[in-house]
């Protein structure tokens, strides 16, 4: 492909977690940056797969929260990865949200403290040979400018391109200038000739996020203060059905990708022009299921 900054976000689903290690190796062949799991369906054990699987393509958990594992166990897996690929895996943290902390059972503490802790932590452990580049997940200028002090990279999630520039501005000068220091977002993407079902994917795609008050928090900071009222005040009178309708159109195109090939090939280049380093398509398709999204995406940028 013409530019090789653009990742995919790829998911091991049951029943078809070989095929996907097979796109996976496709997405490799094609000449795409890199590929970010998610943490549901076990990313580290998708990332493991991949490091024995593939052989040039950068790859990475985008994001495995810090509860789910001790600080030893994850230095241990991630020194393992990052030896068996040759320096390719890179270990994508974060804090997660309320329902994960629930599915595994644990009570966070404060967001920036259980971050800082787990960085400080994870880079002296020894005996277990090299570790990897660790990226934060952040989406407030607070997190940003810990993944600046103390990772090597950071990475949003559903992010507001027209507050990009604001976000990364607390990341130092020298950072935000390192080719090294990774900077990534992971979009919401469809791609189909009919924008309009595109844009109804995305709807149905993020409507779970609204329910999470960190990132409502967040898209407040960058400026659909409308919109998010407009959820808490559906949410607290029980209205569940009618949150998807509090998601204006500009507010989409803000935060996703949708429509034709062109016009999501223009989107990309548009997150780059913004700081963006590495964009991650997270595809969904109109029309099909994931792996129907990863074809679209081959014949847009192949």
């Amino acid at each position: 492909m013409a530019d090789p900054l653009l990742a995919l976000c790829l998911i091991a689903m049951p029943g078809r977690r070989r095929r996907t290690i097979e796109l996976c190796q496709e997405t490799e062949r094609r000449g795409f940056a890199g590929i970010y799991v998610p943490s549901p369906m076990g990313n580290m054990s998708m990332c493991e797969a991949l490091s024995w699987n593939t052989a040039s393509i950068t790859f990475g958990t985008a994001i495995a929260p810090i509860y789910q594992r001790t600080i030893v166990d994850f230095a241990q897996s991630a020194a393992m990865m990052h030896e068996v690929s040759g320096g390719r895996f890179r270990l994508g943290i974060g804090i997660a949200h309320g329902p994960s902390h629930v599915r595994m059972g644990v009570t966070p503490g404060k967001p920036l403290a259980d971050t800082r802790s787990f960085l400080e932590k994870f880079r002296v452990q020894d005996g277990f040979g090299p570790l990897p580049p660790v990226i934060v997940a952040a989406l407030r200028k607070r997190m940003v400018a810990l993944s600046g002090e103390l990772a090597q990279g950071v990475v949003f999630a559903n992010a507001s391109l027209s507050h990009m520039a604001a976000s990364l501005a607390a990341l130092p000068s020298a950072k935000r200038d390192d080719p090294d220091f990774f900077i990534g977002n992971m979009i919401p993407t469809c791609i189909s000739d009919d924008a309009e079902a595109a844009r109804a994917v995305n709807r149905r795609t993020l409507t779970n996020y609204a329910f999470l008050p960190n990132y409502r928090n967040y898209w407040k900071e960058a400026g659909y203060i409308e919109e998010m009222d407009a959820i808490e005040t559906a949410i607290a009178e029980g209205r569940r059905e009618g949150v998807p309708k509090c998601f204006s159109n500009k507010w989409l195109a803000d935060n996703t990708l949708f429509g034709p090939a062109a016009k999501v090939r223009e989107g990309v280049a548009a997150w780059r022009a913004a700081g963006v380093r590495t964009p991650i398509l997270v595809p969904s398709s109109a029309v099909g299921n994931q792996m129907k999204a990863i074809e679209e995406v081959f014949a847009a940028f192949g």
